[in-house]
């Protein structure tokens, strides 16, 4: 049994109110399990959802927050392929109820490796959940190949800059749509090849102009509403949206004839291992893999203090560039 604090959401409403810091007990881990001591865990949007009880995965409280977390290995079940002592990055046991936030966490040894060299902690503690998406839609749902173009709406965020990595390192053309200067230079740092800020450009003419009038071949859409329905007219023929998410509050709404008449297409994208555990492994150690090459790295944003989870939630809404993590410990 081990010992120790986690924030938990106790009722729905805002963070301040519904986050909770509580004394927790966790047992040996079940088989699939390893239990970390937690160094650092990655934030985002879905903390908002579950506080606010808009996140269609989880019920209703009491349950743990955090979808990722880094840090050593103190337990295992039998047969583990972890061991005591391994450095360690995953995904959370968070749909069981078991989150990040807090000096133990349960990884989902599935959606878990050993922390790549070159990795700083707070990098570790991010790495999961927007690379393991990113790949999802990049790479299994609509795959962008050598020499295409991708469009990535809300490129700055902890979903997007992900996004603009994996598809830099996959060959593609990418052109990053932000909201800001700020974000604007931060993507320009992370290698786009072309930023277009939708609050003071003309997008669809912006990327007519880019792509010699053809369009994009895959957009990877994190923000949904107006935003991503002005980037679904710069689809090229047989294009693909990748829906990944609604930052903006609502999803893209699409056309059905304007898909038939232009002939392409929308999936939805959500990054849950399927029944081969050979074929995820795979993709873990693909991500690994180009993560020790320096092709893909977290791109950290801001960091809060162990104390600062309600805080960092509530900012969630409008983050700035980056990945936010939290250090859990000093």
């Amino acid at each position: 049994m081990f010992k120790g604090r986690a924030w938990r959401v106790v009722r729905f409403g805002e963070p301040k109110d519904a986050a909770e810091l509580q004394e927790v007990t966790w047992a040996e881990p079940s088989p699939g399990q390893a239990l970390v001591r937690v160094r650092t865990a990655g934030a985002g949007l879905p903390d908002l959802m579950m506080t606010g009880g808009h996140f269609p995965l989880l019920g209703a409280p009491p349950f743990g927050l955090g979808e990722e977390a880094a840090g050593e290995v103190v337990a295992v079940a039998p047969g583990s392929r972890f061991s005591v002592g391994d450095q360690v990055t995953g995904v959370t046991a968070f749909l069981d109820g078991w989150g990040g936030y807090a000096e133990y966490a349960y990884v989902r040894e599935i959606s878990a490796i050993r922390i790549p060299d070159g990795l700083t902690d707070e990098q570790a503690g991010g790495f999961p959940v927007g690379f393991r998406t990113a790949y999802a839609g990049l790479v299994e749902r609509a795959p962008v190949h050598p020499g295409q173009s991708l469009l990535i709406l809300g490129a700055a965020g902890s979903s997007g800059a992900t996004a603009l990595q994996l598809g830099k390192a996959l060959g593609a053309t990418v052109i990053a749509v932000v909201g800001s200067r700020e974000k604007a230079d931060f993507c320009t740092r992370l290698g786009a090849d072309h930023v277009v800020n939708h609050r003071t450009d003309d997008v669809t003419a912006r990327v007519a102009g880019i792509t010699g009038g053809r369009g994009v071949d895959v957009i990877y859409d994190p923000v949904g509403g107006e935003t991503a329905a002005t980037a679904v007219k710069s689809l090229a023929r047989n294009g693909r949206i990748a829906m990944i998410g609604l930052a903006s509050g609502s999803p893209v709404a699409l056309d059905p004839m304007d898909m038939l008449l232009r002939n392409y297409s929308a999936v939805g994208v959500l990054a849950i291992p399927d029944d081969d555990p050979e074929a995820e492994a795979a993709v873990w150690s693909r991500l690994a893999d180009l993560a020790k090459k320096g092709a893909i790295t977290t791109p950290v944003g801001r960091v809060y203090g162990f104390d600062e989870v309600p805080r960092m939630i509530t900012e969630q809404a409008a983050p700035g560039a980056g990945k936010s993590v939290v250090r859990v410990v000093g």
